[in-house]
């Protein structure tokens, strides 16, 4: 007879601490570089949203349009891989923009399996008027970060490849990245 019940369902460690002391939530929240980085990404979007809204797109719909704006339709995957998303986000994506006619799905003719992405002429007009928005919105957004500031965070960004494997071992290479006051501070600034 079996008188020791063990869950084979149970994984991490067991921690005799009953509660998570407040002052965790303070260092996650100040130190956090994940943290820093989604609240200035939206903070970022937020403005971008605003300055495109008169062209009904949101700052995601101009960098597809943006990242299609290429010589030749190019297939799903490389455009996926250029904006950080998997096909099926991107495929959910896509589908307003077609919807709109601001963008044509086709099969790739040099592989039935594949499709390839190309803005239409709709798409492309689009994009000229929408552009010197964006221009002048980035130029301000520029404007409120010092040089210095923007350097670091050229850096910090050139550590993240787009799979999250090369993440992971970037922040384990520079771990001191998530404790730079600065990087924070030039984060924040676009709050």
């Amino acid at each position: 007879m079996l008188d020791v019940y063990v869950d084979i369902n149970y994984c991490g460690g067991v921690s005799s601490q009953k509660t998570l002391p407040y002052e965790t939530t303070i260092l996650v929240r100040d130190c956090c570089l994940c943290l820093h980085v989604q609240r200035a990404a939206r903070a970022l979007g937020r403005r971008f949203d605003e300055a495109l809204r008169p062209f009904d797109l949101t700052n995601g719909q101009f960098s597809l349009l943006m990242a299609l704006n290429r010589p030749e339709p190019p297939p799903m995957g490389p455009v996926a891989n250029l904006l950080a998303m998997d096909r099926t986000t991107l495929t959910a994506a896509l589908k307003p923009l077609e919807r709109r006619g601001l963008v044509k799905i086709a099969q790739d003719p040099m592989d039935r399996r594949s499709r390839v992405v190309s803005l239409t002429a709709k798409g492309h007009s689009l994009m000229l008027n929408a552009l010197p928005v964006w221009e002048r919105m980035h130029d301000e957004v520029e404007q409120l970060v010092p040089a210095a500031i923007q350097a670091r965070c050229a850096k910090v960004c050139a550590l993240f490849p787009f799979d999250s494997r090369s993440i992971k071992a970037a922040c384990l290479r520079d771990a001191s990245v998530s404790t730079d006051p600065k990087l924070s501070a030039c984060l924040l600034l676009l709050k």
